[in-house]
């Protein structure tokens, strides 16, 4: 049975949904592809307070790595590059080819990186936001690129705008 939960962030409310307690989906208000809560689903805010702690503490820059029971759907493909998406150091970025370079991924296959990272189900969590364009740029973020860029600021990879 799904259950699930909600909880306050910088981003707004975060929709956590999950298996028991393995989290099987994370996401933010507006995202792309948003899970939305199903007949049938029951939230069980006790099953998430591991998860939800670990989130405030990450959000307050207390926690750089989750440590968390992961259980998210997609194909051994996907669930290749999410691993290596976990191993992105906190405060860091890393560009779509030198993630695809390490999963020794032709270059004429980064496209498909780059959709295995777009259909990650567990944002903030397992770190999409760190992979950036080779130019420096801002590539898309199911999330929005203005939370990509305020997760990256608040982890110190980017500066802060001034305003």
């Amino acid at each position: 049975m799904k259950t699930y939960t909600k909880t306050d962030s910088p981003l707004g409310e975060l929709l956590l949904v999950g298996e028991g307690t393995a989290l099987t989906s994370l996401s933010l208000p507006g995202q792309r592809s948003t899970p939305v809560v199903r007949d049938g689903w029951r939230r069980d805010d006790e099953a998430f307070e591991e998860a939800t702690r670990q989130l405030s503490a990450y959000f307050a820059g207390r926690l750089p790595r989750f440590e968390l029971s992961l259980a998210p759907e997609g194909t051994d493909f996907q669930h290749r590059v999410w691993r290596a998406l976990d191993e992105i150091p906190y405060g860091t970025t890393t560009t779509y080819g030198e993630l695809a370079a390490r999963l020794d991924v032709p270059r004429a296959e980064i496209r498909a990186v780059g959709a295995a990272i777009g259909a990650n189900p567990l944002l903030v969590v397992r770190p999409c936001h760190r992979v950036i364009g080779a130019d420096g740029s801002m590539r898309g973020y199911a999330g929005g690129v203005e939370r990509k860029v305020r997760l990256l600021t608040h982890e110190g990879a980017l500066q802060p705008m001034l305003g």
